[in-house]
Order: C-alpha cells, then sequence, then structure tokens
C-alpha cells in the first residue's frame, strides 16, 4: 500500500493562490486544488471549516506577494521610497493580474477598510519629506494612491499598455502638483 499523502495548509493555500494567479479568484475550489495537490477534497475540509476561511488565507498569502514587490522595488533604488512604492503597485498589478483584482478589485462594500501597514508608511514618508501633517499627508496619499490605482487596474485589466518611464513621470508630475498646492518643502520624493 502506498504511503498516505500529506498534505499541509500552506500546500492547500499556496494551491489555491497559484490557481488565482492562472484563473482568478473565481478558479478556487477544492476539487481544482485537490487535482493541483494531487489529492482527495479531503485535505481542503479537513484544514479548512470552509472555502471562505481558505480564501481569507489566499488573500493573506497574496498581500505577502505583494509586499515582497513593495520590498523589492524600494530596495532596488530605482525611484525614492515614495515612489518606489507607487511603481511596485503599479508592477503588480501589470505582472499578478489576478493577485492584483482579487487583492485591490474586490467589492468592499460591507466591509470596514483599516489602513495598512503600506499605507500608513506611505503617510508617513509623505510628512517627513514635505513637513505637512498627518491629515494633510493622507489626503496627498489618497490622491496619489487614486492615480497609481487607476493605472494599475488600466494594467490589470489590460486596457492600455504604457511604458515604465511614462508612468514613472505621470506620478513624479501628479506629486509634484500636489506637493505644490499643499505648500510641502522642496524635498524629492
Amino acid at each position: 500500500m502506498p504511503p498516505k499523502i500529506r498534505v499541509t495548509k500552506d500546500d492547500i493555500v499556496n494551491a489555491a493562490v497559484e490557481l488565482v494567479r492562472q484563473g482568478g479568484a473565481e478558479a478556487i475550489n477544492a476539487r481544482a486544488i485537490a487535482v493541483r495537490l494531487g489529492c482527495s477534497t479531503q485535505p481542503v475540509f479537513s484544514n479548512f471549516d470552509t472555502m471562505d476561511q481558505l480564501l481569507e488565507q489566499v488573500i493573506s498569502a497574496s498581500y505577502d506577494v505583494y509586499l515582497d514587490f513593495l520590498s523589492n522595488e524600494a530596495q532596488s533604488g530605482i525611484y525614492p521610497q515614495y515612489k518606489a512604492f507607487g511603481m511596485a503597485y503599479i508592477r503588480f498589478a501589470k505582472e499578478e493580474k489576478e493577485l492584483f483584482k482579487l487583492l485591490f478589485m474586490r467589492d468592499r462594500g460591507n466591509m470596514e477598510i483599516a489602513p495598512t501597514s503600506d499605507f500608513d508608511a506611505s503617510v508617513e514618508l509623505i510628512m517627513k519629506a514635505n513637513g505637512v501633517s498627518m491629515d494633510r499627508a493622507r489626503r496627498m496619499h489618497l490622491e496619489m494612491w487614486s492615480l497609481v490605482h487607476g493605472i494599475a487596474t488600466m494594467l490589470a485589466t489590460s486596457f492600455t499598455c504604457l511604458d515604465w518611464e511614462l508612468i514613472s513621470d505621470m506620478l513624479t508630475d501628479v506629486y509634484q502638483g500636489i506637493r505644490n498646492r499643499s505648500g510641502g518643502s522642496n524635498a524629492s520624493n
């Protein structure tokens, strides 16, 4: 008798993330995960009480992938840190379209959205670079994030194709305009 295949919770989550990458969030189901892992559906149901519980773990794992994009872009040194966050968000949308859609394009009408660590870090960067209050920095970031999210959404949905130099210039132009209107310092970001 062959040994039983030991399928862990992490194996299931990783398989589900790959299914999202290939076919969107709709591709997640117990049977598809079982096929991907070469097992029955039993491990899925013994590790997760509901598919919603599994989806929460998939969202968390996808967010970790996104945070890696942020970290890698910031560490590259190509852009100032605040701009690197925006470029990473856009790069994530372009390179991980389905994970981006899962994280940032799903209906959240019934959810309270709390600021994330990357949101708070961005606000801190704006405050330090421009000598503005937290409220003003939050507004500046919200305005910038609206642009960044719009570009990212267009790339994630293949609505348009923009080159990285143009995207970089757009982010700089809008940031400078917002900063000038806000009376921030001359620090570049």
